[in-house]
């Protein structure tokens, strides 16, 4: 059996998918659904079993999943940069990760983990995932810092070469409409278009950057889950890894390719950025994908427009992967 943690999320459901079109069905999402529409990302799947994570541990500490996991991918965590209870944070993306590693290594069951390109602060240090560059990151929020401090817990317990993390850069595509405002902005441009026929982006305080050409590494959620897939069945690949294309892209670029899947005519408008985010705003993010290619991973990516447009058609059906 194959234990996912944040089993019915964004990029949880999108590796269910990923193991069912596999042809693997053993499955036991860990996840808590609450009151929001995650659910919905569950339909189509086929699984063993469901629990919520709250009792999850406690089975687990039980010994009930000893013998059946063959495998956790643990992708479950909050999710939410703009999240400020940090003991909140530290006990659901820390805490728990230890508990769930620390068994997982004990029983010799392979562990894979989603860490964060929000680890890498401002980007002054580079996006390099070496570990002697990680040991000196200073992430800008403290849902940066909770990913970075487990990455640092790994690395700190010579767990680098018995565990494999993934340092998620933009990740978007289908089963993120549960996200709220943590949703790409895909889904929100093509919302604001369909509405005004604008694509409202922020302006630039940097004077190295005009407005729209901040830059990050958006990388399509089904790219995503074909890595984790790859990593899985090779079985020899362990370390924290990044997980982008390795080629930054602009918000301009990202909004004429949709209006470009809309079949419609662009129009950009700059608003002001938030005075209470500006200060942990990322100008530039591109994964330094050397370490994943020397481990002998395929890291052939889909163009950003192709994958938006992919996107765009689920969005035009409210379809799910």
């Amino acid at each position: 059996m194959i234990l996912v943690t944040g089993g019915a999320g964004f990029i949880g459901s999108c590796l269910v998918w990923k193991l069912n079109r596999e042809g693997i069905r053993d499955i036991l999402i860990v996840d808590h659904l609450g009151r929001d529409e995650k659910w919905k990302n569950l339909r189509g799947k086929t699984f063993a079993d469901y629990v919520e994570k709250d009792s999850f541990l406690d089975a687990l500490k039980k010994g009930v999943f000893d013998r059946e996991a063959e495998a956790v991918f643990h992708i479950g965590a909050c999710s939410s940069t703009t999240e400020s209870d940090a003991s909140y944070l530290l006990k659901n993306n820390y805490q728990y990760s230890k508990t769930l590693a620390s068994w997982a290594v004990s029983k010799d069951i392979p562990f894979y983990y989603a860490s964060s390109a929000a680890t890498y602060g401002d980007g002054s240090l580079g996006y390099s995932d070496a570990d002697e560059v990680t040991a000196r990151l200073v992430p800008l929020n403290i849902y940066g810092y909770s990913k970075h401090l487990f990455d640092l817990w790994v690395l700190g317990n010579g767990l680098e070469n018995k565990v494999t993390g993934f340092k998620f850069f933009n990740v978007f595509g289908p089963n993120e409409y549960h996200k709220g405002e943590m949703r790409s902005v895909v889904v929100k441009a093509c919302e604001q278009v369909r509405k005004t026929g604008k694509i409202r982006l922020f302006k630039s305080y940097r004077p190295e950057f005009k407005d729209g050409e901040q830059k990050r590494d958006f990388i399509y959620v089904k790219d995503v889950v074909n890595v984790m897939y790859d990593i899985f069945q090779r079985g020899d690949v362990r370390g924290i890894f990044n997980l982008g294309t390795g080629r930054a892209r602009t918000w301009n670029d990202l909004a004429l390719a949709v209006f470009r899947a809309l079949e419609t005519k662009p129009s950009i408008e700059y608003i002001e950025m938030p005075p209470e985010i500006r200060s942990q705003y990322q100008y530039f993010t591109e994964a330094d994908m050397s370490k994943l290619r020397r481990a002998g991973v395929n890291c052939g990516f889909a163009k950003l427009e192709d994958s938006v447009n992919d996107y765009v058609g689920f969005l035009k059906e409210g379809a799910y992967l």
